[in-house]
């Protein structure tokens, strides 16, 4: 199947030639009783960085137990209320007008229906009080509040006979005792004994609080606790009978010091808060998203068998008894990432998502093994699915031009139900996205995508922008990619590779950066930058590069190998590695990868990969950016990299935004971030020329 054409918005009825014309004004000519008269077509808008909060978020489909309706989540966010909200809406399988099922001023989240489809649950955060699960009846009403825990719930799931809820739940906060006596008192001293001491977007891990499992009966409003100890406990689900629930939780002496997440069972009926466990796994990898077989014999989870790479590890498929034993895994000759599996109705077949090059496909295999079936495939990226009965399923497919939006298969064949925000893009003229291939230095092909700016015409060389994806161990896929476009709206050329280190292509691509970052994958992303430039597409003299998270690290390395660029962004980048250790919360990472730094020669590998110790060959104008909370990948290393490019002459900036960590929470925020880009580029990329016979 053509998915190009699959994936058509039927209710699309302009004419092709108004949405992809260069022109913002056309002319189009018809013929009116033998005369030509000249109309003037609707002008198109181009994107604005204020126009990504026009673009709604569509997430968490669940098909109700009779397949007539999927519930979904709905985001909006306004810059002008510095906030976003969620709710809940529902709408036919068969297609129609959504409805909405939750009110406006309260943000809710995670559906569920009821086993009997009575009830549509949800949790929410209203009145000022914690998150709690809450109901609405199909038959109608408002929504009613069912649990009441004081700290709030993380997580919840229906009982399978509709009587219970399983809910996550942490700790507590601890009372905080000190200087109670004063009215004026100072917050108490932060006391930190963990091995894991920080967490971007939690601060310092403090105190000994955990989450455990617990089971509401909303009748009798009792909550038993089922499991207790110095753990943690997540991704809980009851088996079929609802007798035993399956949980995933490191219980190592030390669970900081490794990702040993195994599987574990407790009865639902369990007394004594857990004491008794079964293992249901022991592989010294991360074994996580468990789910039960119908008949309660089989439990099918996520494994990875080769934990000492870390985030460049395949995540398999695997299949276990749920009384344990031993694994089978089921995808070990595909070396791709999976995720979310979940059994078929039948038993029979396990259906997951899997990253294949730079698509997600929604595929299906056996229990017995063999060769997988890719039951939704093509240019696109599926998302979050919810499976029904008779083998219907709904799910999130996003592609170039259209973000997420709800599809159900059902007979083998892919119906679009939601067009969320087709109305505001058709408003604008979209830029043409392709994707490529090209050779790397070293021959490894390397893949991307190329946004050609709007107005685009052979011939002409454009100015242009290499921007770098974040991970590593992530990709640029067939998804909706707003920052691209909105480059392109702004004449660029941009530029989007998967170098090495990048997930979908396998174990090895992605182990390929292991301890040596900054090398192949450089090639890899200027390769990607030389093509455009064979191709005609590009103005060599006039190129920009810039990313976040890795996108920065690799920016850091690019400006300090070459100074083809005339302009660079580093946003929350790393610069001298070994000032990182004890500083940012990827201390185990850092180990596995370079070794602790005092040890034998491993600091030369901690300075070998440090864009530091090259700054003096930086040459190109850089912006640098990144959070003042940032403990993912700490500000200082932006102040680091500033203060360097300042002592040295090299034209810069250094842009913190208060009290963020890793990710830009407010609009305002987003938007300044993007206004900022355009600005920097358009200075240093897209008016600066430097002749051809200056570069090396």
């Amino acid at each position: 199947m053509d998915f190009h054409i699959a994936f058509q918005n039927s209710r699309d009825k302009t004419p092709s030639i108004l949405k992809h014309s260069p022109l913002i004004g056309i002319l189009i000519f018809v013929a009116v009783t033998g005369q030509f008269y000249a109309i003037e077509a609707q002008d198109s808008q181009h994107l604005e960085p204020s126009d990504q909060f026009e673009i709604e978020r569509v997430g968490s489909p669940a098909l109700s137990p009779n397949g007539e309706w999927i519930a979904y989540t709905l985001t909006k966010t306004s810059l002008e209320d510095e906030s976003s909200e969620t709710r809940i809406w529902m709408i036919q399988t068969a297609g129609g007008d959504p409805i909405p099922m939750t009110v406006s001023g309260a943000s809710s989240g995670n559906p569920q229906w009821s086993p009997d489809g009575r009830f549509l649950s949800f949790t929410g955060a209203r009145n000022g009080e914690s998150n709690q699960v809450w109901t609405l009846d199909r038959r109608g009403g408002e929504a009613q509040q069912l649990t009441n825990v004081k700290q709030g719930i993380q997580d919840y799931q229906w009982s399978p006979d509709g009587s219970r809820l399983l809910l996550t739940i942490q700790d507590p906060d601890p009372e905080n005792g000190w200087g109670s006596d004063k009215d004026n008192a100072p917050q108490a001293p932060w006391v930190v004994d963990r091995l894991q001491f920080k967490r971007d977007g939690q601060g310092y891990l403090t105190g000994d609080q955990h989450t455990h499992l617990y089971i509401f009966d909303p009748k009798t409003e009792s909550l038993s606790q089922v499991t207790s100890g110095d753990y943690n406990e997540s991704q809980a689900t009851w088996s079929p009978d609802g007798q035993r629930i399956a949980f995933v939780s490191n219980r190592t002496a030390e669970p900081d010091g490794n990702q040993n997440t195994d599987i574990w069972i407790v009865s639902s009926k369990n007394t004594d808060k857990g004491q008794t466990l079964l293992q249901v796994t022991s592989n010294l990898g991360s074994d996580s998203s468990p789910s039960w077989s119908p008949d309660g014999e089989w439990i099918t989870y996520v494994s990875v068998t080769e934990p000492d790479l870390i985030w460049y590890a395949t995540n398999h498929l695997a299949i276990v008894s749920s009384t344990g034993g031993d694994a089978t895994i089921l995808t070990k000759e595909i070396d791709r990432n999976i995720s979310s599996p979940k059994f078929q109705e039948n038993g029979k077949y396990i259906i997951f998502r899997m990253e294949d090059s730079s698509e997600d496909h929604l595929v299906q295999i056996s229990v017995d093994g063999g060769t997988p079936v890719r039951f939704i495939e093509g240019p696109l990226s599926v998302g979050q699915f919810s499976l029904g009965k008779n083998g219907t399923i709904a799910t999130l497919i996003g592609t170039l031009n259209r973000p997420p939006e709800i599809h159900v298969l059902e007979n083998n064949e892919v119906k679009r139900v939601t067009y969320t925000n087709d109305k505001f893009l058709d408003g604008i003229e979209l830029a043409d996205v392709k994707n490529v291939r090209f050779p790397s230095k070293d021959g490894t092909e390397i893949e991307g995508f190329v946004t050609f700016p709007i107005g685009f015409e052979e011939g002409i060389r454009y100015p242009t922008l290499l921007r770098i994806h974040g991970g590593p161990v992530s990709q640029y896929r067939h998804s909706f990619n707003f920052e691209a476009q909105l480059f392109a709206a702004n004449g660029y050329v941009v530029v989007q590779t998967n170098p090495r280190g990048s997930s979908g292509y396998g174990q090895e691509f992605s182990a390929d950066l292991w301890a040596e970052w900054g090398v192949r994958d450089y090639e890899d992303v200027v390769a990607g930058v030389d093509y455009t430039i064979e191709r005609g597409w590009s103005d060599p003299d006039r190129l920009g590069v810039g990313g976040w998270s890795y996108g920065g690290i690799l920016t850091d390395h690019v400006i300090t190998q070459t100074d083809r660029f005339s302009g660079a962004i580093t946003g929350a980048s790393e610069f001298l590695y070994v000032a990182n250790y004890g500083h940012d919360h990827y201390q185990l990472q850092w180990e596995k990868e370079l070794g602790l730094p005092w040890e034998g020669n491993n600091r030369k590998a901690w300075e070998a990969i440090s864009p530091f110790n090259k700054v003096d060959r930086i040459t190109t104008p850089t912006l640098v950016m990144g959070g003042e909370k940032d403990w993912n990948v700490p500000i200082q290393n932006g102040e680091q990299i500033y203060q360097s490019l300042r002592r040295l002459g090299i034209p810069t900036e250094l842009v913190v935004y208060p009290g963020q960590g890793h990710g830009l929470r407010p609009p305002s925020y987003q938007k300044d971030r993007h206004e900022r880009y355009l600005a920097w580029y358009d200075k240093w990329v897209k008016n600066i020329q430097v002749p051809v016979s200056e570069k090396n």
